[in-house]
């Protein structure tokens, strides 16, 4: 997925990948207790070094979302039985504007970053997921179910916590994954507490290049990478 060209190696000695500023990549999430991917959102890659990885999605993106056998939404499901209803994959465009997304290295979470029409900043979020693995093509991981909200006047608080209960109870989630999500989430609200990075860095007042072409996405979207790194 990744543009000719478009990597550079930047570790000195080493063997990270990184991607040029402008490089078009794949950020996808497993199924929760399954081995196949059921989100995939094409990105253009803002920032990408030893201490971050920045991509932005844009409006119109062209994405895979999971849906019940049936197509109906997922949300569009009573929770009590929405992670024990047979499901698949449907293609579909991003609407509304788009998404900057933030993730350090081995952090098991990213940032990401809303705006409203006319770029009034809306948000930042904090989706708890499993550190992010890179490969040739771009980025996995696993979403976590439990999220924080963090406003402009850095107030914060939990989001989606009947999920994540209803996520264990339906066996997508053992007790020790879920305490582990749960101390990384208080490990988050330490950092927004403390208003370190991302929060401070400013990039609420980030934009991107109207030059980029929105990324498509390919026909092998779901493919298994042949080497995966942290």
């Amino acid at each position: 997925m990744a543009e000719g060209g478009a990597v550079r190696r930047v570790a000195a000695g080493g063997s990270t990948v990184y991607w040029a500023p402008g490089s078009h990549i794949l950020w996808r999430y497993r199924e929760n207790a399954g081995e196949q991917f059921h989100i995939c959102r094409p990105v253009t890659v803002v920032r990408d070094d030893e201490e971050l990885l920045a991509v932005w999605m844009a409006p119109g993106t062209e994405c895979v979302k999971p849906v019940l056998a049936d197509g109906t939404p997922v949300h569009g499901e009573p929770l009590e039985s929405r992670y024990t209803k047979a499901r698949t994959v449907q293609r579909g465009r991003w609407f509304g504007n788009g998404v900057l997304k933030l993730a350090r290295p081995g952090e098991p979470w990213s940032v990401w970053l809303f705006w409203e029409p006319g770029w009034r900043f809306k948000n930042w979020y904090v989706n708890l997921e499993a550190p992010l693995a890179r490969w040739e093509g771009g980025v996995d991981s696993e979403d976590h179910f439990l999220d924080i909200s963090v406003h402009p006047d850095r107030s914060w608080h939990w989001l989606d916590e009947d999920e994540f209960a209803q996520a264990q109870q339906a066996g997508l989630m053992d007790t020790q994954l879920a305490a582990q999500v749960r101390e990384a989430g208080h490990c988050a609200v330490e950092v927004i507490r403390a208003w370190g990075a991302p929060f401070s860095d400013g990039w609420q007042h980030w934009r991107p290049d109207p030059a980029w072409p929105v990324p498509s996405l390919p026909d092998d979207w779901d493919r298994t990478p042949a080497h995966v790194s942290s």
